[in-house]
């Protein structure tokens, strides 16, 4: 007699595991805990076999036959079921570590050890918010152009024109990671070049009234933070170079014979935009502040230690969090508008040639032959121009502060 829903419902659990049979070879187990397993039996080239097919009630009568029919059907075909399963299983597993998001976490967890948190962070959350609720599950051999231009549109379309090419530029890093490790043959991404929106240039904050630049700076003086944060505000003014730079400077870069901070090539990782060796003459002032700071850090590798770990550089968001502090935010300044700032006054206010300038600053400066200026190119020059642009923050900050008692 075929099995009732009520009376699998009842079975209740006995000293000893028991059957309910229902038809077909396929019977309901109990054990003496209560639990309730489907259970199949059937014979396949003359052996008996056992299939399981869930546990009762998650898995209903109604849904325990269906399978069974199922297996009855492959049975009839030749097909041995247990085979069948295990090969199906395989199957879901290989699809499982080959998708996308389980290639794209493997080179996460790979390739992204050496960067700062806030970009492994700010990367791992757009492949969870934006990639892989799309197309994560699916198998990365099989993620087409359009099907990866249709995820980007998504993130455009909510008006994140940065965050979408960040997205390409990131899925582009996982597709080149599958083709090394075997699981893709191409990387889609490469054929969307051109297809994304340019997003509006907009030009970091940066403050350049000389008047402005004294207060700025009064600021700077009066601010009360850590003392690493103190000096890299001074050292932003002072040395005009890339935050992500002036973060990752270290102890071993300084020549103090020579009075100037070597930087190596391809220095800060995804914060550094330059590939050659770049030198920084430092003035008196810098100097003196980093002869000041030697005494509180000089323990550390980094000039600039973060205050939890020694071992790791200022957070990225150090400097602007103390600028927010002080009242300026980031329409008004911005850790890199010290650049715009140190740009702006040589050339207008001091009269420097925008050659050295240019060359200070690091931007790829070529002579009229089209050939690369090298790091020592106007190095007296960029020299004194360094000294006399502390020396004119100074006055700036004097002015600021006559003008405040007056």
């Amino acid at each position: 007699m075929p099995l009732t829903d009520k009376a699998a419902k009842a079975a209740a659990a006995k000293t000893k595991t028991y059957k309910l049979s229902d038809e077909k070879g396929m019977y309901l187990e109990i054990t003496p805990k209560g639990q309730k397993y489907w259970r199949w039996k059937y014979r396949f080239a003359g052996k008996e076999k056992r299939l399981a097919f869930g546990v009762y009630p998650e898995v209903s009568l109604k849904e325990a036959r269906s399978q069974r029919d199922e297996c009855r059907k492959q049975l009839e075909s030749g097909i041995d079921p247990s085979v069948a399963r295990q090969s199906l299983k395989t199957a879901r597993n290989i699809a499982t570590a080959n998708s996308f998001e389980a290639v794209a976490l493997e080179w996460f967890h790979t390739k992204m050890g050496d960067k700062s948190k806030s970009h492994r962070d700010r990367t791992l959350s757009a492949l969870e918010k934006d990639i892989f609720p799309l197309v994560g599950k699916q198998p990365i051999n099989d993620i087409t152009a359009p099907q990866l231009l249709g995820v980007l549109r998504k993130i455009e379309n909510r008006g994140a024109i940065e965050t979408a090419k960040r997205a390409k530029q990131t899925c582009g890093q996982v597709f080149r990671y599958g083709i090394a490790t075997s699981r893709c043959e191409r990387d889609p991404s490469a054929d969307l070049a051109g297809a994304l929106k340019t997003a509006k240039q907009k030009h970091l904050a940066a403050i350049t009234d000389p008047k402005e630049v004294g207060r700025l700076l009064v600021a700077i003086d009066n601010y009360q933070g850590t003392v690493t944060v103190c000096a890299a505000l001074k050292l932003s003014s002072l040395l005009f170079c890339r935050p992500g730079e002036l973060r990752h400077m270290e102890w071993e870069e300084i020549n103090w014979e020579q009075e100037q901070w070597e930087i190596p090539a391809n220095k800060g990782g995804e914060t550094r935009k330059i590939n050659f060796d770049h030198i920084v003459p430092l003035s008196a002032q810098a100097v003196a502040i980093l002869n000041d700071l030697q005494l509180y850090s000089g323990k550390s590798k980094y000039v600039f230690p973060s205050v939890r770990q020694l071992s790791r550089p200022l957070s990225e968001n150090g400097v602007r969090t103390a600028l927010r502090t002080m009242g300026y935010d980031n329409d008004t300044m911005t850790p890199h508008g010290f650049r715009a700032m140190a740009r702006t006054l040589l050339d207008e206010q001091l009269g420097f040639k925008i050659e050295w300038i240019e060359q200070q600053l690091a931007h790829s400066v070529k002579d009229p032959l089209g050939r690369a200026y090298n790091r020592t190119k106007h190095l007296p020059q960029r020299r004194q121009m360094m000294q006399e642009w502390a020396d004119y923050l100074d006055e700036l900050k004097q002015d600021d502060q006559h003008q405040r008692l007056t």
